[in-house]
């Protein structure tokens, strides 16, 4: 290859794959939303689905440590996490993470730099970390049980694997969890100059996905076939993916969002935008917030503060101090916790980032400082996504470490509002 042909592409890596989960797509348009005839769910069950998943919680007594009532679902669950890849009509992959029978064991992995073009992965050299586990395995049984679903949304230049952290730690805690990946955005077609950045596309994406997880329900053939509670459905989405999971709340069998490091569409004070689009309806869902305070891609006070408040009640808000970016998903694990940039910068690509500075800004939110390591910030995100969604769905008599009187609890602190 040529000098010139090698640093066009050493460019289109840089300048596409340092974006990496940046918010392209962080609120619904009008035409998001999937039409749908029945009227919106306005509140959240209070009954326990009929599962095994995990078993309910009493309220914490008065003899339970804040540091404990904070970490409550910190740690994984009772269950071993199976993990299987299915397929939807239109072409996208889609990520199964489930409940494992008793007696799972073994490790699940995935490198991100099988998830781009194979032009610019003859670049990425460097024999540095690039990859993510956790403990699974593939196909295997699914336990016994009727389980919730959690529909997973990725974000720009994301995969549907990218937040591998949460997404297999749900699955422990007795949850189907389900996530896309997004052609209009995904890494492969940004690297590739395919991607639509078609907002209405993801959103159905995720609206087939939760067909596709309904269908290998009824399939005998399926691992979780008869395991899925349809009755009890939540959509977490990151960055892009949280613009994506309010479109698809608009959906009556989504019973709630949670939407982390973005916000919703509201109308602009800026004057050097030419053409704001008009908020859309906004599903009349519970909703949860959560925004890392050292975001420079999306800001928790510009952005995902005022959504907070603009949205329909009851709806949750955590600002974690110390937080980036990607500190909500697991590309901080990689490049020795320097991200995508240290990846980058291993593979010889350094000089390109020096004269490009804000191009290291972007890849490094949230990796390197001011931000705390992810795995600071992991048991925080795990505990307060888990704990949200098993009161939304009435496993927990009443939400277990989400108050006030966590907020000093972690090794970052976090700053919690709550409305009502």
């Amino acid at each position: 290859m040529s000098s010139r042909p090698r640093s066009i592409l050493s460019a289109i890596v840089i300048s596409s794959v340092v974006i990496a989960a940046c918010g392209g797509d962080d609120a619904p348009s009008t035409t998001d939303a999937p039409a749908s005839t029945a009227a919106d769910s306005t509140v959240a069950s209070t009954a326990a689905p009929e599962t095994t998943a995990a078993p309910t919680t009493a309220a914490p007594t008065t003899t339970i440590s804040i540091e404990e009532l904070a970490n409550t679902y910190s740690e994984p669950g009772p269950f071993p996490v199976g993990a299987t890849t299915l397929q939807l009509a239109k072409g996208p992959k889609v990520e199964i993470w489930y409940p494992a029978v008793e007696g799972t064991t073994g490790e699940v992995s995935y490198d991100v730099r099988d998830f781009v073009p194979e032009a610019i992965r003859t670049l990425l050299t460097a024999d540095i970390p690039a990859s993510f586990s956790f403990p699974g395995a593939r196909d295997a049984q699914a336990a016994e049980g009727v389980f919730p679903v959690v529909l997973f949304s990725h974000g720009f230049t994301g995969i549907r694997l990218q937040s591998s952290f949460l997404t297999s730690h749900l699955a422990s805690w007795g949850m189907i969890v389900a996530s896309p990946d997004h052609p209009s955005r995904d890494l492969t077609n940004v690297l590739g100059a395919t991607a639509s950045g078609d907002r209405a596309d993801a959103v159905d994406d995720l609206i087939q996905t939760l067909e596709l997880v309904l269908a290998e329900n009824d399939s005998p053939a399926s691992l979780i076939s008869g395991r899925v509670d349809p009755e009890h459905i939540v959509a977490v989405g990151h960055s892009a993916g949280g613009g994506t999971v309010v479109g698809a709340a608009s959906d009556a069998r989504i019973d709630g969002y949670v939407s982390m490091a973005s916000g919703v569409q509201l109308p602009s004070a800026d004057t050097t935008v030419t053409t704001v689009e008009p908020p859309a309806p906004l599903p009349e869902k519970p909703s949860f917030f959560l925004a890392g305070a050292v975001d420079q891609v999306i800001s928790a006070e510009e952005r995902t503060r005022p959504s907070f408040e603009a949205v329909p009640e009851p709806s949750l808000l955590w600002i974690l101090d110390e937080v980036g970016h990607n500190g909500f998903d697991d590309f901080c694990t990689f490049g020795n916790g320097t991200g995508i940039i240290g990846i980058a910068e291993a593979s010889g690509l350094g000089g390109l980032l020096d004269a490009q500075p804000q191009l290291r800004a972007l890849g490094e939110d949230g990796c390197v400082p001011p931000a705390v390591p992810a795995e600071q910030t992991f048991p925080v995100v795990r505990h307060a996504v888990t704990a949200w969604i098993r009161a939304l769905f009435g496993i927990d008599a009443e939400p277990i470490g989400l108050g006030p009187e966590v907020a000093d609890a972690y090794s970052v602190a976090v700053e919690i509002d709550a409305r009502p």
